[in-house]
């Protein structure tokens, strides 16, 4: 009753580092989309652990409907103030009360957002700069059952489809490789004016590659309008450094990095922050606006719109299938030879058990004089085992060993 169709087939298009224009982005994890997928994500994690430890299993929620609201400041060379608080609100469907017990979420809640922020960023002060609300109500009753069923494998509780995709374009190590560096440790220590909201737009016209980068400076650390554009131009080095070392292999390409294009100099007008995000000030924050679970969002890809943050990471395929079709995707790359790229697809069914999807789409592009029946089947084998180990993505989601967005 509950086989999985498989299917695979060839692709035929133009492999995306052929295609004349390539897109790209990643938003940091100062970003607001970013803070609110962390803090939905928080969320359910800290629910998820209370469940486990208290009573075995993981109860039916689903945490991804969260808002930013930004707060307001005021900046200037040298200092700053935050003049009213961000505000983060989650919202969503969760089990409350279990039995006389009423579950204490509020408190677990605030407490995990509380601790994502104070490990994430220098200058944000959860308890003075951020206020943390949450309207969580009851699940309905049908999807509790589904979810709360301890009968072995659990059962899918949404109709739902993940993708992932593989190999990364060398503009997609740029993206998301200048973020992750940027908001690295090591780099803060060389240039702490650098703020953790960073942005980085990447656009690929055949070999010449344009890296756009939106980061806030901390105001209190850049004296003055020289220090302030010296700073961007150690930044901009430093990306077109890492861009040209990823493109090492590559030949006749050209690397134009540009910092905090909206600047006006002249009018003294540029990207300061008091704590390191625009969501002081300047942006809000929508769950599942961000990047995909991949850790980028890439218009020449397929990709799911699902947001993977705040669903709980017991049955609800639209957080587990997205990692797992990655994965898929990933090992199929790696160890079956003869692909320019690889797409996976996983369909669920509500109420089927989760290793058994409706569909298993698998999608490729091979190079020349490829063995394709030999391909297909060893690509049929990889998506068989690790849909079987489905399951042991619950573990991995709750102790953060898998990239979410």
């Amino acid at each position: 009753m509950w086989k999985s169709q498989i299917i695979v087939e060839r692709l035929d298009r133009v492999p995306t580092i052929c295609q004349q224009t390539e897109f790209v982005e990643r938003k940091g994890v100062g970003h607001p989309d970013y803070i609110i997928d962390s803090a939905c994500e928080a969320a359910s994690r800290a629910l998820s652990r209370y469940y486990k430890e208290r009573y075995g299993s993981i109860f039916h929620h689903n945490l991804d409907k969260g808002l930013l609201v930004g707060g307001s400041s005021r900046t200037w060379f040298g200092g700053g103030v935050v003049e009213a608080p961000i505000y983060i609100l989650i919202a969503g469907r969760a089990t409350i009360k279990v039995g006389d017990e009423e579950i204490p979420y509020n408190e677990l809640i605030k407490e995990e957002i509380e601790k994502f922020i104070k490990e994430n960023f220098r200058f944000l002060d959860p308890s003075e700069h951020v206020i943390i609300d949450t309207k969580i109500r009851p699940g309905s009753v049908d999807l509790k059952t589904i979810v709360e069923m301890n009968e072995g494998i659990p059962l899918a509780n949404d109709t739902s489809f993940g993708v992932g995709y593989a190999p990364f374009t060398p503009l997609e190590k740029i993206v998301h490789e200048t973020e992750r560096m940027i908001n690295s440790r090591e780099f803060k220590s060389r240039i702490p004016e650098s703020g953790e909201d960073c942005k980085v737009m990447g656009l690929r016209i055949q070999n010449k590659y344009y890296i756009t980068v939106a980061d806030s400076l901390i105001a209190h650390l850049t004296s003055d309008l020289d220090h302030y554009l010296s700073v961007k131009e150690a930044m901009k080095n430093e990306v077109e450094s890492l861009a040209y070392k990823i493109l090492s292999e590559e030949k006749n390409v050209e690397v134009s990095v540009q910092v905090n294009t909206a600047d006006i100099p002249s009018k003294n007008s540029v990207y300061l922050t008091v704590t390191g995000t625009s969501a002081e000030s300047g942006d809000d924050g929508n769950t599942g606006r961000g990047n995909r679970v991949n850790g980028l969002i890439t218009p020449n890809r397929q990709m799911s719109l699902e947001a993977t943050a705040g669903k709980n990471a017991r049955s609800h395929v639209g957080k587990l299938y997205n990692i797992s079709a990655r994965m898929i995707a990933e090992r199929i790359y790696k160890e079956v030879s003869g692909l320019e790229e690889v797409y996976v697809r996983l369909l669920s069914q509500i109420g089927r058990p989760i290793n058994r999807p409706l569909a298993i789409s698998i999608q490729y592009i091979p190079r020349d004089n490829v063995d394709e029946k030999t391909l297909a089947y060893e690509a049929v084998e990889i998506a068989k085992d690790e849909i079987e180990k489905i399951v042991k993505l619950e573990e991995l989601v709750l102790r953060g060993e898998v990239t979410l967005f």
